[in-house]
């Protein structure tokens, strides 16, 4: 561990970045099953993570623009429910929007831990952060929070942690996925702890679908600099122009399944390994889940989580939850 305390800087940075050994090793594996797949965390180097905050801006993803109406909402409630002194911990914490709006609510917390697998944005972010909010101890976790994190052994402020984990995350897990990392950050929590937990609501096809494959692009450059990241850190030679992206709303596993699709029979190296892919073959790169407010609730509880409040905006397209230790 790193520390330092400047004006302007973190309180402390723990890099406990993966190796690049595991990135190879995902992707390897997952390109020899008959469903080729990627996990998602792998989206976001740098470029990855700036291409998913100009997603978020977009007209047709409404995720993050509903979640922020919904915070402004219920600032009140947060605060009194978090009360005064509150240490936040924000697993996949990306860019700072939403975390502005939480912080500002708060009644004068005392810490944020923001934890990211993309090393020089966390930090970018949580500088950010710590140079706008006087008084706050401000710290930066470089992990894959999907892997045991020492929460516990970190030099956070003592007062009433708060793990926030927004923008509907959850649901890029398979249920048994979801349900384990849920248990981890029940793990992270004391007596009196809670999570804030953003999940996005089951809609329309049509809405789900527009959001993952918006009108600008956005989303396909992001789902494609994954190509590009292999190509570049693991020595591949994949034709990216013979990739496009697709977004589908799968009802039956209520997701929206987002894929790179081979527009032509082809064949590439990574790291010395040759792969063949058919015209009209699939990469499968990521899940969003959807949930309905007894879903998401019927999956708390069997990770040891209560629901002791939500909320909703009006057209019932987003809900945070409140979870405490059952």
């Amino acid at each position: 561990m790193t520390s330092s305390k400047k004006a302007g800087g973190l309180s402390f940075f723990e890099d406990l970045h993966p190796p690049k050994s595991r990135f190879l090793e995902d992707v390897l594996t997952g390109l020899a099953k008959p469903q080729k797949s990627i996990p998602p965390k792998h989206f976001y180097d740098a470029r990855g993570s700036a291409l998913f905050d100009d997603i978020t801006g977009t007209d047709d993803y409404y995720v993050t623009r509903t979640e922020l109406g919904i915070l402004d909402t219920i600032a009140g409630d947060i605060a009194e429910m978090a009360g005064p002194g509150a240490v936040v911990i924000e697993p996949g914490s990306g860019s700072s929007v939403k975390i502005d709006k939480l912080l500002t609510a708060l009644d004068q917390p005392a810490g944020y831990i923001g934890l990211d697998i993309s090393r020089d944005h966390l930090v970018a972010a949580c500088e950010d952060l710590a140079a706008r909010f006087d008084g706050l101890s401000v710290g930066a976790v470089c992990a894959d929070f999907t892997q045991p994190v020492p929460i516990d052994d970190l030099p956070i402020p003592d007062g009433k942690r708060l793990v926030f984990f927004p923008g509907s995350t959850i649901g890029n897990f398979e249920p048994a996925g979801s349900k384990s990392l849920l248990e981890r950050f029940r793990g992270w929590l004391r007596a009196g702890d809670a999570i804030l937990i953003g999940a996005d609501r089951v809609k329309s096809a049509e809405v789900l679908e527009t959001a993952y494959d918006d009108t600008q692009g956005v989303t396909a450059a992001f789902n494609l600099n994954l190509l590009t990241r292999i190509n570049r850190e693991l020595n591949g030679d994949i034709d990216i122009d013979a990739f496009s992206h697709r977004a589908v709303w799968n009802s039956e596993l209520a997701r929206v399944e987002m894929h790179l699709v081979a527009e032509h029979d082809l064949t590439f190296t990574v790291s010395g390994k040759t792969f063949a892919m058919k015209m009209g073959e699939t990469i499968h790169t990521e899940n969003s889940h959807k949930f309905t407010i007894d879903r998401f609730g019927a999956l708390a509880a069997s990770a040891g989580l209560t629901v002791k409040a939500h909320w909703s905006d009006e057209r019932g397209y987003f809900t945070l939850y409140w979870l405490e230790r059952a």
